[in-house]
């Protein structure tokens, strides 16, 4: 599927950028190909524009802030949030700028730490996070990076309990242990939740992560997918201590992802070190983008494209994100997208 090609991708909420980023000025991001500018209004809240100034097209990113709207680096043109130029300062100070100069806004939203766009008329809403404002809960943003894949790529890869044992075994993977644990999964109207408990590996460094002694522990994951490329994994060791990451991945075009992780923990700074959360995670991540980056980010959604990909039990979970999605693109008059096989006629 390439995403850039699905127009119902478009209704969807995306974490695009941490808010912090925004403090200082204007921001370029590229949404599902369009190129937006994203910036903080007068209020402090994000807001997202077409980034091309109407006046010569220039890139309103390359600009600044003032009072809330974004200016042109170019000719000074002011735009507000809903994309209206307010201020053309070649202009006398009475004369009226005409209703059709501005440039297209799109929704944003600030959630989470993060400014979230939607380009098109949302399906469903932001995925709620309820431990951001529990106190319980500590929240460390783990990363923000750039993947060369797609978000079918990683979010299948997440709820594959069949590569640890391979992929993960310099980390958690037990390498005697390939069978993976079966999953036990219920369907929801934006997606799904699946259950299972899997056997980790624990060594003595990493101990303080899982709060177990034993060299070979469980995690009892609770996991969720929202579609279309959104998730929960929520590992809850022996000891009590829960390890909940939550991943957003806002596509970038058809080959590229921008990821969002957070974690959160029902410990404290004391009992393991937010760095030493962020190296264990990083390490286990670093697996993952290396395979997943080899894979073709032209992920398979329809299952009846016999020939191009060949599934086993446990994958289970990917093939109803691709039924589901495929579901979606048929009620919204779309048939999945996909590059011509090489050598295919044109």
């Amino acid at each position: 599927m390439l995403t850039t090609q699905q127009p119902v991708l478009r209704n969807f909420w995306y974490a695009v950028m941490p808010l912090s980023m925004l403090v200082d000025g204007p921001k370029p991001f590229t949404l599902l190909g369009e190129k937006i500018v994203l910036f903080l209004d007068e209020n402090g809240e994000p807001a997202a524009l077409k980034d091309r100034c109407c006046h010569r097209t220039a890139q309103l990113s390359k600009g600044w802030c003032e009072g809330g709207k974004v200016v042109c680096g170019y000719h000074g043109w002011t735009y507000d949030r809903s994309g209206a130029v307010v201020r053309i300062p070649q202009y006398e100070a009475d004369r009226a700028i005409p209703c059709q100069f501005k440039t297209t806004s799109y929704r944003c939203t600030g959630r989470y730490g993060y400014a979230w766009v939607c380009l098109g008329e949302p399906i469903d809403d932001i995925p709620a996070i309820p431990e951001f404002d529990n106190p319980a809960y500590r929240t460390i943003f783990q990363f923000y990076e750039t993947w060369a894949t797609s978000g079918l790529r990683f979010m299948e890869n997440s709820f594959d309990n069949s590569h640890f044992s391979f992929v993960h075994r310099n980390t958690f993977g037990v390498a005697a242990s390939p069978k993976p644990s079966s999953y036990r999964i219920e369907e929801t109207a934006s997606g799904f939740y699946a259950e299972t408990v899997i056997e980790a590996v624990n060594p003595p460094h990493l101990q303080s992560v899982s709060g177990v002694k034993e060299p070979i522990t469980t995690r009892h994951m609770r996991n969720e997918w929202y579609r279309p490329f959104a998730r929960r994994l929520d590992i809850e060791y022996p000891s009590g201590i829960r390890h909940i990451i939550i991943n957003s991945l806002a596509p970038i075009d058809d080959g590229h992802i921008q990821v969002a992780q957070w974690l959160f923990r029902n410990d404290t700074e004391a009992d393991c070190p937010a760095q030493t959360l962020i190296d264990f995670d990083f390490e286990i991540t670093r697996e993952d983008k290396e395979i997943i980056e080899s894979t073709d980010p032209d992920a398979m959604v329809d299952a009846s494209r016999h020939g191009v990909e060949y599934s086993m039990p446990s994958d289970k979970p990917g093939m109803i994100m691709r039924k589901q999605l495929l579901a979606l693109l048929r009620e919204h008059g779309e048939q999945e997208v996909f590059r011509a096989p090489s050598g295919a006629a044109a």
